[in-house]
């Protein structure tokens, strides 16, 4: 880099040489790499990437968690339209004509399809909500209803619901 010299014009010291005169020791180097420091720009990467995963991990793990809280409610609903249905009239089957199929006691199957869901620990809302869509001496329809809290979506819903139905049909093989 070159040297400048400055005189002093008038003055009786310009005779002598001055000092050079330069650029301030890491002055513009500092200004450059101030610039173009890109320190920190990593943590905001992070922060976004960190973001995308958690998002993701939540949809992967509530989504699991509704696809196996559906199958269990349709478990339930098949098994308390077994139970409903198991409730034969036994005085229209022994008066019945042999061969006649069973009717069932189709009056009573939401309380039925409650006592069954209350035996697998259904919340009390769940209970009111499980019960007959349909019911006839042959044939019951029955809807079961859980509702539970998402893992790490649970700031979003605080509870989701599903259902589950089912139908159960009474048969019973030839008479002897």
């Amino acid at each position: 880099m070159p040297v400048v010299t400055v005189k002093r014009v008038g003055s009786a010291e310009s005779a002598e040489p001055a000092a050079p005169v330069g650029p301030v020791e890491g002055a513009p180097t500092r200004l450059r790499r101030g610039l173009r420091d890109d320190r920190g720009s990593g943590a905001a990467a992070v922060l976004i990437f960190a973001l995308v995963f958690m998002t993701l991990a939540a949809f992967v793990v509530d989504g699991g968690l509704s696809i196996a809280k559906r199958e269990r409610a349709a478990d339930i609903a098949e098994q308390a339209a077994r139970y409903a249905a198991q409730d034969i009239d036994v005085d229209a089957l022994r008066n019945a004509a042999a061969g006649a199929q069973p009717q069932i006691n189709y009056q009573d199957c939401t309380n039925r399809v409650r006592q069954f869901v209350r035996s697998v620990n259904l919340s009390a809302a769940d209970r009111r909500n499980s019960y007959c869509t349909s019911a006839t001496a042959q044939r019951v329809e029955v809807r079961v209803q859980i509702t539970y809290q998402p893992i790490l979506s649970g700031f979003y819903r605080k509870h989701i619901t599903v259902v589950g139905t089912a139908a159960a049909v009474s048969i019973t093989g030839p008479a002897n």
